[in-house]
Parts: structure tokens; sequence; C-alpha cells
């Protein structure tokens, strides 16, 4: 009988697994076309990461059970009882992971949008560099750099922090984020419709065209 193994529900759905990696992809891809000097590439590698993570949020408000924010976002306490106890009120994120997610989440949006403001004051602009005066471009430039390093030092902290919990306290972290659910690691509901998702992410990536089409025309050019 197949009844028990169909009822099991996805600890993390396609669509948090699918943005989880390709986000994963793009920040060492951003890295590397700001290095070389491929800054048309390097924007829309920081389209691609606002989209995902525009999409993200809108995902933890009307996502699959355990992608909602009500799912993982907890007061002081459950923090605390956490910290005390190792106890935890949902499979998903715990208490400490849920708030890190959102972290993480917050300094992705803060390095993209940011990046929308860049310049590197001779051959590119960014597509809302014009829009704003050129001071707080240039301050915004600025962050764009910081925040990046900020970013990094906060990914190592979370690989440190998945390579504890995953063989120092034999949690299974891996394997929900690339399978969907592990052996003890399993969802409390069914999945959302993948369809709702893309949706959301048509709606945010058309948001943002239209943003940027509407946007100044950039000062300089590669020509």
């Amino acid at each position: 009988m197949m009844r028990g193994a169909e009822a099991r529900h996805p600890l993390w759905d396609l669509p948090v697994r699918l943005s989880h990696w390709v986000i994963t992809l793009c920040l060492p891809a951003a890295w590397w076309t700001a290095e070389e000097g491929l800054l048309e590439l390097h924007a829309w590698i920081g389209y691609t990461v606002l989209t995902l993570v525009l999409a993200r949020l809108a995902w933890g408000v009307c996502g699959s059970p355990q992608a909602r924010f009500g799912d993982f976002l907890r007061g002081p306490r459950a923090i605390l009882a956490y910290l005390r106890e190792g106890r935890r009120e949902t499979p998903g994120h715990n208490p400490l992971g849920g708030w890190s997610a959102m972290a993480l989440w917050a300094l992705l949006l803060a390095q993209a949008v940011s990046g929308l403001y860049n310049s590197d004051g001779i051959l590119f602009d960014g597509p809302l560099y014009a829009a704003v005066d050129g001071d707080l471009a240039d301050k915004l430039g600025a962050f764009h750099e910081t925040a990046f390093n900020v970013l990094l030092a906060f990914v190592g902290l979370h690989v440190a922090t998945i390579a504890v919990y995953q063989w120092g306290r034999k949690q299974q972290l891996l394997v929900p984020m690339i399978r969907g659910s592990a052996p003890g690691r399993e969802g409390t509901g069914p999945a959302a419709p993948l369809a709702r998702w893309l949706f959301l992410l048509d709606l945010v990536a058309l948001a943002l065209l239209a943003i940027l089409a509407a946007a100044p025309e950039p000062v300089s050019s590669w020509w």
C-alpha cells in the first residue's frame, strides 16, 4: 500500500528550493562578473536575485505551510525556549533559523536594490542611477560594495551553521533542500500549487521591468 507515502508532504516545496539554489549560484556569478567588468551581465544577475527574493517574500504570505512567515517567525519566548531546551514548534525553520532567513533576504534585497543606483563612473550606469541625486547615487554605490561584504560574511555564517546542524547534531538539512523532504523532516500540509508561485514570479518580474522601463535614460553607455 502506498497510502502512507502518498500522505507525506514536502518540507520545502519546489519554489523554495529553486529560489534557494538559483540565488546560491547567483552570488558567486555576481562577484565574478563585477570583478571582470561584465556589468551588463552583472545587472541581469541582480535583477534575477531581486525578483526571486521578492517572490519568496510573497510566498511567505500565500505559499506552502513551511514557507509561510506564520510557520517560522517566533517571538522572544520561543527563541529562549529553543536555546534552553531545543524546543521547536514547527518542522521548518527553528526560531533562530527563521529570523536568520529574514536577515539574509533583507541583505539580498539591500544588495540588489542598491545596485540599481550603482555606476562605475565611466561606461556603466545602473538603471536608476539618473533617477536620484548624484551624491545619493554615489552613497548607494558605496553601500552596494559594503553590503556585499556583509552579505558574504552572513552567508559564511549560514554555511557554518548548516554544517554544525548537519554533521554535528545529525539533523537533515541538505537533503530536504534538495529533494523536498527526508526521514523525520516532512511538512505539515500539502504544497501550494506551483502555478501560484509562477504567477507571483511573473507579477514581480513584470513590475520590475515596468519600473526599469520608466526610469530616466542613463547618462553613459558602452558606446
